[in-house]
């Protein structure tokens, strides 16, 4: 995990040298609170569990297809993708250089409310 003295200032080159937390598929690198901040890099096939929190993830580098309670949603660098507690998901189809920020928030889970645009990635086209 990144030193705590520097945590408000995380380089995805430093990210990248994080190992993985033993028993995950990424490296947590920063918690205050009930967040936490961790760099995955998935592999392929992208096999991750379903979580107890709610989830963004922030997508760093590369680019693919996310699916996300049954949806399929195209995703590129810039994008940000919100996952329920408890919710299946996964990429799909992704480059290999695919990076992302995705930080865990919130009581086990989830919090309550709407999403706006419906449930899960909101299902408005991505600009071209």
């Amino acid at each position: 995990m990144v030193s705590t003295t520097h945590a408000f200032h995380i380089p995805l080159e430093r990210a990248r040298t994080e190992p993985n937390e033993a028993g995950r598929l990424s490296a947590r690198l920063f918690g205050h609170g009930t967040m936490t901040l961790r760099y995955y890099k998935p592999l392929n096939p992208d096999r991750q569990p379903v979580h107890d929190q709610d989830e963004v993830y922030i997508v760093q580098r590369g680019s693919g297809w996310f699916v996300n309670e049954g949806a399929r949603h195209p995703f590129g660098p810039g994008d940000a993708l919100f996952v329920r507690a408890n919710a299946e998901h996964r990429f799909e189809d992704f480059t290999e250089d695919l990076e992302l920020w995705a930080v865990f928030y919130g009581p086990q889970d989830g919090e309550e409310g709407e999403v706006p645009g419906g449930r899960g990635v909101s299902s408005v086209p991505r600009a071209s």
